[in-house]
């Protein structure tokens, strides 16, 4: 090695010590005849001093500029007295320069090397390999390892064994865009990039592994927000002979290991478990984020006879009523109410109604309308109190529970009613087997076509009457953080039998089963145990854990929002050789 140390590791404990460093000239300082240089590497900084009594070193000293790479060899002394750099975890010492190698010299920068910097997130994934230099955005990716490191030592002592699955497979609907490989020496055919393991990570069960993991890749072609990307990182698991509580267990067990070891904080469990009908009732999401009060409550039986026409034909109609008690927001003016209402009709609602709390009873240009006893059942069901503000929506019960849900979370960050310091982890079970496609006026697996349905309603899928399939509940479970669904999982079906019956409520047919899960369906006909798994998405997991709003903050090269890599110019054109070799004919717009 050429380093002898870590420019941010050293420490007054290695006053007098021979230092040899390599690193990035972070910043560099003329005072009164002496040059000092901060130089930066993966650990942090440490300040060099270049003395003019050595003529020819100083001289090299003074054409040093930002991002120059450098070795210096020197000695570490204490920083005189006053000098000290509380702020700095090497503010203590500095090294003496007696020798300075430039590596390498550096061009002016697109944007300076700074946590502080204020530039475009499109310049800096241009030059992402500027951008990574940066300490925060390092100290990010050490934590991402730390976190790896946590989830895989705890899951090797838990008796898991790492297995690879393949990249190039064959595409299976999985709910999203697969994106196609094509083959060079089978023409016309094309490999897919998995959107999980999910099959291969079945097989290995029934293969008889009884404890698997991977930290995986997974490539989904799919419309991009914030926390998605074309390829993201699960830590994903399969367990043999378990149930549900086995695989919470061992997820639990796996976070309370990363809190330990990347954040260095306990964590309380088991983790609040929450029945998915109560989820969505209560915060109109399956991903709710309990971190705050202000959950939303029903009123459809109480007000379903009410005077009020918008509320009544609302339940008459097969819809619901349901409001948020906004703490002293009886202060909002009428204007910041109608922008709520704005805000609420992003999500199909037609209106927003609602009563200011005081003193002397609610007040709204609706009061009217409802009895006293109405009146005083919606006080005490939300527990209103003089100061607060009511709000309702009456509608169908998709589009209230969408409209409350973004409310609630738009108030509760606006209004700091959220500590965001805080981890609240739940799972939400209990999950419906399937749901209804109006469009398609079909059924399909809210989570995948292998869930298991649970066993006392496994009779209901001989039935095939639309009220029983609603009644279905999934064996399956998702663990939230913050509002966040951090991964999900499911017990199996491990019968051929059961899954060809799933099969056939999905209207998948019999030969396009056989085509498109035929390996599955012989592995699961060879003796297969009953299994159970889970996906994390780490990439979010590792976000969240930072309080970094995007998953692009811990992707080491992340693309944007139309998947497009501006370092390397991915997706690019290849050449007409190599299309002519794989057999494919393209069918480009013609130039304007």
């Amino acid at each position: 090695m050429q380093r002898t140390h870590y420019c941010g590791a050293l420490r007054a404990s290695d006053t007098g010590k021979k230092a040899v460093l390599c690193g990035w000239v972070h910043s560099r300082r003329d005072h009164g005849g002496v040059i000092f240089i901060d130089l930066r590497d993966r650990e942090g900084l440490a300040q060099i001093v270049f003395q003019p009594e050595k003529k020819e070193m100083f001289s090299a000293a003074e054409k040093l500029r930002s991002e120059f790479v450098l070795k210096v060899s020197g000695s570490v002394r204490r920083r005189p007295a006053g000098t000290e750099n509380p702020n700095m975890p090497t503010g203590e010492v500095e090294v003496v320069a007696d020798e300075l190698v430039i590596i390498n010299p550096a061009p002016g920068l697109p944007f300076e090397i700074s946590d502080f910097i204020d530039t475009s997130e499109e310049m800096r994934l241009k030059y992402r390999f500027l951008d990574l230099r940066r300490p925060k955005i390092q100290k990010n990716f050490v934590f991402r390892h730390r976190v790896l490191q946590a989830v895989r030592n705890y899951l090797c002592k838990e008796g898991f064994l790492e297995i690879e699955t393949p990249f190039l497979t064959k595409s299976t609907p999985e709910g999203a865009r697969d994106f196609l490989v094509p083959s060079r020496l089978s023409n016309g055919n094309f490999y897919a990039l998995p959107q999980s393991p999910q099959l291969f990570k079945q097989i290995l069960m029934v293969s008889g592994f009884d404890r698997y993991f991977q930290v995986v890749k997974c490539f989904r072609d799919e419309d991009l927000r914030a926390d998605r990307q074309p390829e993201f990182t699960q830590v994903d698991l399969e367990m043999s002979f378990v149930d549900e509580n086995d695989v919470i267990g061992v997820i639990e067990g796996a976070l309370s290991a990363v809190f330990k070891e990347a954040l260095g904080a306990g964590v309380k469990t088991p983790f609040r478990r929450m029945p998915y009908d109560e989820a969505m009732l209560k915060y109109g999401s399956d991903k709710p984020d309990t971190r705050f009060g202000m959950e939303i409550t029903d009123f459809s039986q109480e007000l379903k006879s009410c005077g009020f026409k918008v509320f009544k034909d609302a339940v008459d109609k097969g819809g619901v009523v349901r409001g948020l008690c906004v703490p002293k927001g009886a202060a909002f003016s009428r204007s910041e109410i109608d922008g709520l209402t704005k805000f609420v009709g992003d999500y199909g609602a037609k209106g927003l109604a609602w009563m200011k709390m005081t003193d002397a009873g609610p007040e709204s240009n609706i009061v009217k309308f409802f009895s006293k006893g109405e009146l005083e059942t919606i006080g005490r069901k939300t527990g209103a109190r003089s100061g607060d503000l009511l709000v309702f929506l009456a509608d169908d019960v998709s589009v209230v529970a969408q409209g409350l849900c973004a409310l609630r979370l738009k108030l509760g960050r606006e209004l700091k009613l959220i500590d965001e310091k805080r981890f609240d982890f739940v799972w939400v079970v209990d999950f419906p087997l399937l749901e209804w496609d109006r469009e398609e006026k079909r059924w399909n697996a809210m989570h995948h076509p292998f869930t298991s349905p649970k066993e006392e309603d496994l009779p209901l899928l001989d039935s095939g009457l639309k009220e029983d399939c609603a009644r279905m509940r999934a064996r399956a479970y998702d663990i939230v953080l913050n509002g966040v669904e951090l991964g999900g999982g499911s017990v199996r079906i491990h019968g051929r039998d059961v899954q060809k019956k799933m099969f056939g409520l999905l209207n998948v047919k019999e030969e396009e089963a056989k085509e498109k899960f035929g390996f599955l369906l012989d592995a699961l006909s060879y003796g297969a145990p009953p299994h159970a798994g889970i996906a994390l998405g780490f990439d979010r997991l590792c976000a969240i854990l930072l309080g970094e709003e995007s998953i692009r903050e811990v992707i080491a090269f992340p693309k944007t929002q139309k998947a497009a890599c501006l370092m390397s110019g991915a997706p690019g054109r290849v050449g007409e050789k190599q299309i002519k070799e794989l057999g494919i004919k393209l069918n480009l717009p013609k130039p304007q």
